[in-house]
């Protein structure tokens, strides 16, 4: 029961993270927030490259590694849902394209492509918590989210340590400092 809720809680922060760069990236690059002239060839071209990265994340995040996975080998359950999220990417990465082609003739069409594909992102971001997360928590078994978060934590750590992380607990995790303190002329060790 502990590997399953601390998968889903790693989860929903990682899903918490991916909705506010898309959010952010939506409120920067929406059309209507570009007030006189529109932007420059070269802030198309940025915002292309914003709307690469965030796309990027949200298609490796964990969830899609290793939650997919394991609902996909549940059977057909899940068949039908994971179509319709497969279908949002696409369309999402299609978005992209046309804001891309747009970005590189200078076409104020760009801004309205990167809000679509923002827009689609959203809507599958938030059909993977109210009906994607639910339905994983059913049917996929306990064996499996030990399975995941194994490999979730394999992954982190070789995150941590691609990132030059010196050998010792991960952040947060960090030995607790002793100091002293003097109470009725005797020194206490206390952890910070």
């Amino acid at each position: 029961m502990l590997t399953s809720t601390y998968t889903l809680v790693a989860l929903s922060v990682e899903q918490a993270r991916a909705r506010l760069e898309v959010q952010a990236l939506l409120e920067r690059w929406r059309p209507g927030a570009w007030w006189g002239e529109p932007p420059a060839m070269r802030q198309y071209a940025q915002a292309c490259e914003s709307l690469r990265r965030v796309l990027e994340e949200c298609h490796w995040r964990k969830l899609d590694k290793y939650v997919l996975p394991a609902l996909r080998r549940c059977g057909a359950v899940a068949d039908t849902l994971l179509a319709e999220l497969d279908s949002l990417s696409r369309c999402a990465a299609e978005a992209r394209s046309a804001a891309e082609a747009a970005a590189s003739e200078g076409d104020p069409g760009c801004l309205a492509a990167i809000e679509r594909c923002c827009q689609l992102l959203l809507e599958r971001l938030e059909r993977e918590e109210k009906e994607l997360m639910p339905l994983a928590r059913n049917r996929i078994s306990g064996e499996a989210w030990f399975a995941i978060a194994n490999q979730m934590l394999a992954h982190d750590a070789y995150q941590h340590e691609q990132r030059g992380g010196a050998a010792g607990p991960p952040r947060g995790l960090a030995r607790p400092q002793i100091r002293h303190c003097a109470e009725k002329n005797h020194s206490l060790p206390i952890a910070n």
